[in-house]
Protein backbone atom coordinates (compact mmCIF):
# COMPACT_ATOMS: atom_id res chain seq x y z
CA UNK A 1 0.00 0.00 0.00
CA UNK A 2 1.46 3.39 -1.15
CA UNK A 3 0.78 5.83 1.53
CA UNK A 4 2.49 8.86 3.04
CA UNK A 5 5.53 7.41 4.80
CA UNK A 6 5.76 4.56 1.87
CA UNK A 7 5.87 8.18 -1.20
CA UNK A 8 8.50 9.75 1.22
CA UNK A 9 10.83 6.84 1.05
CA UNK A 10 10.09 6.05 -2.64
CA UNK A 11 11.16 9.92 -3.03
CA UNK A 12 14.24 8.92 -1.28
CA UNK A 13 14.61 6.27 -3.62
CA UNK A 14 14.12 8.51 -6.82
CA UNK A 15 16.92 11.13 -5.66
CA UNK A 16 19.34 8.51 -6.07
CA UNK A 17 19.61 8.83 -9.93
CA UNK A 18 19.17 12.46 -9.77
CA UNK A 19 22.18 12.90 -7.07
CA UNK A 20 25.01 11.18 -9.30
CA UNK A 21 23.94 12.91 -12.20
CA UNK A 22 24.88 15.97 -10.34
CA UNK A 23 27.68 14.32 -9.05
CA UNK A 24 28.98 13.65 -12.67
CA UNK A 25 29.36 16.73 -13.34
CA UNK A 26 31.25 18.06 -10.16
CA UNK A 27 31.46 22.30 -9.67
CA UNK A 28 30.54 24.03 -6.48
CA UNK A 29 26.98 24.54 -7.59
CA UNK A 30 26.57 20.74 -8.40
CA UNK A 31 28.39 19.54 -5.48
CA UNK A 32 25.87 22.08 -3.27
CA UNK A 33 23.20 21.43 -5.23
CA UNK A 34 23.81 17.60 -4.05
CA UNK A 35 23.93 18.36 -0.65
CA UNK A 36 21.33 20.03 -0.69
CA UNK A 37 18.73 17.26 -2.55
CA UNK A 38 20.99 14.36 0.37
CA UNK A 39 19.74 16.51 2.91
CA UNK A 40 16.23 16.59 1.86
CA UNK A 41 16.46 13.10 1.10
CA UNK A 42 17.58 12.46 5.08
CA UNK A 43 14.87 14.04 6.30
CA UNK A 44 12.47 11.94 4.18
CA UNK A 45 14.31 8.86 6.34
CA UNK A 46 13.70 10.58 9.96
CA UNK A 47 9.45 11.60 8.89
CA UNK A 48 8.70 8.34 6.95
CA UNK A 49 9.07 6.27 9.89
CA UNK A 50 7.59 8.76 12.20
CA UNK A 51 4.41 9.01 9.98
CA UNK A 52 3.94 5.16 9.55
CA UNK A 53 4.20 4.91 13.19
CA UNK A 54 1.92 7.85 14.31
CA UNK A 55 -0.38 6.70 11.77
CA UNK A 56 -0.40 3.23 12.52
CA UNK A 57 0.84 2.89 8.65
CA UNK A 58 3.78 0.84 9.44
CA UNK A 59 3.61 -1.81 5.84
CA UNK A 60 5.56 -4.64 4.64
CA UNK A 61 6.22 -2.69 2.15
CA UNK A 62 7.71 0.30 3.79
CA UNK A 63 10.07 -2.26 5.67
CA UNK A 64 11.67 -3.49 2.71
CA UNK A 65 11.58 0.19 1.08
CA UNK A 66 13.08 1.86 3.75
CA UNK A 67 16.68 0.28 4.40
CA UNK A 68 16.68 -0.13 0.56
CA UNK A 69 16.40 3.32 0.28
CA UNK A 70 19.08 3.59 2.95
CA UNK A 71 21.50 1.40 0.99
CA UNK A 72 20.87 3.21 -2.24
CA UNK A 73 21.31 6.45 -1.33
CA UNK A 74 24.47 6.23 0.85
CA UNK A 75 26.42 3.57 -1.14
CA UNK A 76 25.62 5.35 -4.13
CA UNK A 77 26.71 8.79 -3.05
CA UNK A 78 30.08 6.66 -1.61
CA UNK A 79 30.96 4.99 -5.14
CA UNK A 80 30.18 8.71 -6.98
CA UNK A 81 32.30 10.53 -4.04
CA UNK A 82 35.04 7.52 -4.36
CA UNK A 83 35.08 8.09 -8.29
CA UNK A 84 35.65 11.44 -8.04
CA UNK A 85 38.82 10.98 -5.84
CA UNK A 86 36.99 12.37 -2.48
CA UNK A 87 36.69 9.43 -0.65
CA UNK A 88 39.08 6.38 -0.66
CA UNK A 89 38.20 3.33 -2.39
CA UNK A 90 38.58 1.07 0.75
CA UNK A 91 36.03 2.98 3.01
CA UNK A 92 33.87 2.31 0.37
CA UNK A 93 34.42 -0.89 -0.43
CA UNK A 94 34.26 -1.73 3.22
CA UNK A 95 30.82 0.23 4.07
CA UNK A 96 28.76 -1.56 0.97
CA UNK A 97 30.50 -4.93 1.92
CA UNK A 98 29.12 -4.62 5.40
CA UNK A 99 25.66 -3.35 4.43
CA UNK A 100 25.67 -6.72 1.70
CA UNK A 101 26.81 -8.91 4.80
CA UNK A 102 24.59 -7.41 6.92
CA UNK A 103 21.38 -8.06 4.48
CA UNK A 104 22.13 -11.47 3.41
CA UNK A 105 22.28 -12.67 6.79
CA UNK A 106 18.83 -10.84 7.67
CA UNK A 107 17.64 -12.84 5.32
CA UNK A 108 18.79 -15.99 6.02
CA UNK A 109 17.71 -15.46 9.72
CA UNK A 110 14.49 -14.64 8.40
CA UNK A 111 13.88 -17.90 5.87
CA UNK A 112 14.89 -19.51 9.32
CA UNK A 113 11.94 -17.55 11.07
CA UNK A 114 14.18 -16.01 13.11
CA UNK A 115 14.32 -11.49 13.43
CA UNK A 116 17.27 -10.00 13.62
CA UNK A 117 16.01 -5.97 14.25
CA UNK A 118 17.91 -3.53 14.01
CA UNK A 119 19.71 -2.05 16.83
CA UNK A 120 20.69 1.41 17.99
CA UNK A 121 24.63 0.42 16.65
CA UNK A 122 22.72 0.47 13.26
CA UNK A 123 21.13 3.50 13.66
CA UNK A 124 23.92 5.09 14.92
CA UNK A 125 25.89 4.08 12.06
CA UNK A 126 23.42 5.16 9.57
CA UNK A 127 23.15 8.49 11.45
CA UNK A 128 27.19 8.77 11.26
CA UNK A 129 27.14 8.16 7.78
CA UNK A 130 24.87 10.39 6.25
CA UNK A 131 26.73 13.41 8.51
CA UNK A 132 29.90 12.58 6.95
CA UNK A 133 28.41 12.67 3.62
CA UNK A 134 27.20 15.78 3.54
CA UNK A 135 30.21 17.82 4.25
CA UNK A 136 31.97 15.45 1.93
CA UNK A 137 29.83 16.22 -0.57
CA UNK A 138 29.71 20.11 -0.49
CA UNK A 139 33.65 19.75 -0.80
CA UNK A 140 34.68 22.97 -1.28
CA UNK A 141 35.08 25.42 2.18
CA UNK A 142 32.26 27.17 3.45
CA UNK A 143 32.72 30.05 6.09
CA UNK A 144 36.14 29.14 6.27
CA UNK A 145 35.30 25.43 7.73
CA UNK A 146 37.09 22.51 5.14
CA UNK A 147 34.00 20.98 4.31
CA UNK A 148 35.67 17.73 3.07
CA UNK A 149 37.89 17.41 5.94
CA UNK A 150 35.64 17.40 8.32
CA UNK A 151 33.46 15.07 6.53
CA UNK A 152 36.24 12.54 5.68
CA UNK A 153 36.79 13.08 10.13
CA UNK A 154 32.96 12.11 10.61
CA UNK A 155 33.22 8.95 8.01
CA UNK A 156 36.44 7.43 10.29
CA UNK A 157 33.68 7.72 13.10
CA UNK A 158 31.26 6.17 10.48
CA UNK A 159 33.51 3.66 9.27
CA UNK A 160 34.02 2.52 12.88
CA UNK A 161 30.49 2.22 13.80
CA UNK A 162 30.10 0.36 10.51
CA UNK A 163 32.58 -2.30 11.36
CA UNK A 164 31.18 -2.51 15.42
CA UNK A 165 27.64 -2.76 14.00
CA UNK A 166 28.54 -5.35 11.65
CA UNK A 167 30.08 -7.63 14.55
CA UNK A 168 27.32 -6.53 16.37
CA UNK A 169 24.57 -7.89 14.44
CA UNK A 170 26.98 -11.28 13.61
CA UNK A 171 27.14 -11.30 17.53
CA UNK A 172 23.61 -11.27 18.68
CA UNK A 173 22.76 -13.45 14.90
CA UNK A 174 25.25 -15.99 16.77
CA UNK A 175 23.16 -15.65 20.40
CA UNK A 176 19.96 -15.93 18.37
CA UNK A 177 20.77 -19.61 16.58
CA UNK A 178 22.15 -20.97 19.44
CA UNK A 179 18.69 -20.72 21.34
CA UNK A 180 16.93 -21.73 18.77
CA UNK A 181 18.65 -25.20 18.12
Amino acid sequence: MINLANSLTLGRILTVPVLVALLYFPSKITMFLAALLFFLASLTDIFDGMIARRQNQVTTLGKFLDPLADKLLISSILIMLTQLGYVDAWITVVIICRELIITGLRAIAMDMGLVLAADNFGKMKTIAQSLALGPLLLHYPYFGIDMHALGTQILYVALGLTVFSAGNYMYNLHKIWLTNE
